[in-house]
């Protein structure tokens, strides 16, 4: 495959301070682009762009440390401003911020169940505030970094805290399908990618062993290429589009969700 220029593009990727997100950020600076690294604190995301300086060789003027807490939606929207202010045309959103649920049931500050809340609250309200700068000019994408066990999930309407029976399994592909369905919200061009099972501090949710997070992250970058065509709420297992689970092609289930997160994030519908 031949390997564009991305020069000219500009991408925010969160989580990218470890694993796939890391890798990502990595691979898309050294291909030219203007990398937007976000990590949970200012201390972790400065560090991740010293370490691409210093091990990747990177043009540090192409780095931009960001940070914000997902597990405080409030500093995702402090995140959303200042990406904003600071760029208002950005060519890919790659949300590829992720935890594995705790073992016990954990609520945050915003009243939603955690691994609900950073997996994939914290990227709805993301994408949405980042509409205006993802349209700016056409082409603008996001890019969900989801996993194959959305594939077991499904969304508890009427629970989606999971408060009276919780499994740190199910409410992580909970999590996941909840990622899956919204890259069929047409407000923005988005897809899901399972980068396959990498080594990463996922993997003990999956098996023993996985890929390098950097065979992980070429499937993702791949998909923030201009020249690779995306259709809007697609799904790919690594390079291969396929079917996902049926719920995260269904628009009742798409706007149903929509509502959901509107309401748990506190956005106007």
């Amino acid at each position: 495959m031949s390997v564009s220029d991305l020069s000219s593009r500009t991408v925010l990727v969160t989580g990218a301070t470890s694993g796939i997100g890391y890798q990502t950020a990595r691979l898309l600076a050294e291909r030219g682009a203007t990398v937007l690294v976000h990590g949970r604190t200012a201390e972790e995301a400065h560090a991740a762009c010293d370490r691409l300086v210093t091990l990747a060789d990177v043009d540090g003027a192409r780095l931009c440390a960001f940070a914000a807490d997902f597990t405080r939606l409030e500093e995702v929207e402090t995140l959303a401003a200042r990406v904003l202010a600071e760029h208002p045309h950005l060519d890919v959103l790659v949300n590829n911020a992720g935890m594995a649920a705790p073992e016990r049931h954990t609520v945050t500050s915003d009243g939603n169940e955690i691994a609900f809340q950073v997996n994939f609250l914290a990227h709805y309200l993301l994408t949405h505030l980042l509409e205006p700068a993802l349209t700016t000019d056409p082409g603008g994408r996001v890019v969900n970094v989801s996993s194959s066990l959305h594939r077991t999930g499904s969304i508890q309407w009427n629970d989606p805290n999971r408060t009276r029976r919780y499994s740190r399994l199910a409410a992580y592909a909970q999590s996941q399908l909840a990622l899956t369905v919204f890259a069929a919200d047409p407000r923005v061009t988005a897809v899901s990618v399972h980068p396959g099972i990498c080594t990463t501090s996922l993997l003990p949710l999956y098996a023993h062993e996985g890929v390098s997070p950097a065979e992980g992250a070429s499937h993702v970058v791949r998909l923030c290429d201009p020249a690779v065509e995306i259709v809007n709420g697609a799904y790919y297992d690594r390079d291969h589009r396929v079917e996902p689970a049926p719920a995260a092609s269904e628009e009742r289930t798409v706007k149903r969700l929509a509502k959901l997160a509107d309401l748990l994030v506190g956005q106007p519908a």
